[in-house]
């Protein structure tokens, strides 16, 4: 969705309606579940603020296999007009909440992804108590119990086995 900043009126403008902005991912399988966002105009720079929802396919980070990840993402970014040199800009720490805007068209789809991609989990897990793959053979400990042996721990970290120990002194 393409929003012309010139069109956002003082009161603002607010974005419900998940279908106006469709389509809000360029990956396959991402869907838009809502969006409540608020537009402001501060100057020329337009302040975006509100909450995505998402569901974005997964691997869990324990057992290898796919899951729906529900996405929750807090926006509260500015958008600025890009510089009009061709120069490098150098940011500052204060910029890394600022994205940019080209002549008078703010692509609202971009900073979507965008935000939804950050929200994403780093280890995403299909459930809490997760159980993961059996180091010795692979197999899926959710689905069945192995009956492998544990493995010995590696001689090389027999060293560090009472570190903790020694550190707490």
């Amino acid at each position: 969705m393409i929003i012309r900043v010139s069109d956002i009126q003082a009161e603002g403008l607010s974005i419900t309606d998940e279908a106006a902005v469709l389509p809000a991912f360029t990956e396959e399988g991402w869907h838009l579940d809502r969006i409540s966002l608020h537009l402001t105009r501060d100057g020329v720079d337009v302040l975006v603020q509100g909450e995505i929802g998402a569901t974005v396919p997964q691997v869990c980070g324990r057992c290898v296999e796919p899951l729906q990840a529900r996405v929750r993402a807090e926006v509260d970014v500015r958008v600025a007009p890009r510089p009009a040199t061709g120069d490098t800009v150098e940011l500052a720490p204060d910029d890394l909440d600022t994205y940019f805007y080209a002549g008078d068209q703010l692509h609202l789809s971009a900073l979507i992804e965008t935000e939804t991609t950050l929200a994403l989990p780093m280890k995403p897990l299909c459930r809490a108590d997760c159980r993961g793959l059996c180091p010795v053979c692979g197999g899926n400990r959710n689905v069945s119990v192995c009956a492998c042996p544990e493995r010995p721990p590696d001689p090389r970290l027999a060293v560090l086995k009472d570190l903790a120990a020694r550190l707490s002194r």
